[in-house]
């Protein structure tokens, strides 16, 4: 049976590495790219996005033990240049935690006192 979730690369997300779409960019390496959400849950709000298309955490090897710590360092980062003291990382992974699009991604998200348990 195939898989109704579209590679990484051919989602919203790879259009963005791309150039295809334009976005609210704050910071780029040769491994991941950081923009500002365009529809954000809080006052900052960034994803974090690896140039490789992984679909989720879940598509993850070990190979990608070094890519998964530098998202998160640079997830960090954003929020310390973001003049965040407190924020929250999420990775949804799969529809049922809420994925809607199926590229790995990083969300940063502060600005506001974040409530737990989350939504």
């Amino acid at each position: 049976m195939a898989s109704s979730t579209p590679p990484a690369a051919d989602t919203i997300f790879g259009r963005i590495l791309r150039g295809e779409i334009p976005c609210d960019q704050v910071h780029a390496d040769d491994l991941c790219l950081a923009f500002r959400d365009v529809n954000p849950q809080a006052p900052v709000h960034v994803l974090v996005i690896p140039r490789e298309p992984l679909v989720n955490l879940n598509a993850a090897g070990e190979e990608h033990e070094a890519l998964l710590g530098h998202l998160l360092l640079v997830a960090a980062r954003v929020a310390r240049q973001e003049g965040l003291k407190g924020w929250r990382t999420v990775i949804n992974n799969g529809a049922e935690a809420g994925q809607t699009v199926f590229h790995l991604h990083v969300h940063v998200i502060g600005g506001r006192p974040l409530h737990w348990p989350p939504g």
